[in-house]
């Protein structure tokens, strides 16, 4: 399934072989792949990453929407920032999750929430979606901060999930429509 989605400053498409350095600046950093769950070795070389890719790549044409993983581009200059997915949370039969992963170097911009706001509004627009969750570590502050940026509920602690104490945030297609708080990010504020 090919999916782009254009914000005011990014584009979310497709992984490419070509973004192997820009994802190797998120996903080879211990301060990002320490936070994601389940918890991921950091990628430790250009191969290996291009490798990574390749997989997810392959994997993308086998899954149903909105299941997924995303490269996140800055419009202007074509610097991958970082990474979106939709995957199905454990035991992997019902509950879809949104994640975000941003290299270091874009933090603080606002671009997870832009993104991830875009790839939230695509993704509770398919048939038989109604909800997507958002888990994160107590103390993982950014990722939590993202979560109520984006208009996501928090419903809960639980370990369910990847066998670890997580907090869980929701946003149902309703809310999209029909709270007045959740609007497309503003692109200057911080986050």
């Amino acid at each position: 399934m090919a999916l782009e989605l254009e914000t005011e400053r990014l584009r979310v498409r497709g992984w490419r072989p070509e973004d192997t350095e820009d994802a190797l600046a998120t996903y080879g950093v211990a301060d990002v792949t320490g936070w994601l769950t389940p918890e991921t070795d950091r990628i430790g070389d250009v191969d290996a990453m291009r490798a990574v890719l390749v997989a997810w790549t392959e994997a993308q044409q086998n899954l149903e929407a909105p299941r997924g993983r995303w490269a996140i581009e800055r419009r202007t200059d074509g610097v991958v920032v970082g990474g979106l997915a939709i995957r199905l949370l454990p035991p992997y039969d019902q509950d879809l999750e949104i994640s975000f992963q941003l290299r270091p170097d874009a933090w603080g911009r606002g671009y997870a929430t832009e993104a991830a706001f875009a790839l939230i509004g695509w993704a509770l627009g398919q048939p038989d979606v109604e909800e997507l969750f958002a888990v994160a570590r107590p103390d993982n502050e950014p990722a939590i901060a993202t979560a109520r940026r984006l208009g996501l509920e928090w419903v809960g602690e639980t370990d369910k999930y990847y066998g670890r104490t997580l907090w869980v945030y929701r946003i149902r297609a309703g809310d999209l429509a029909t709270d007045p708080l959740i609007a497309l990010p503003d692109p200057d504020r911080r986050g």
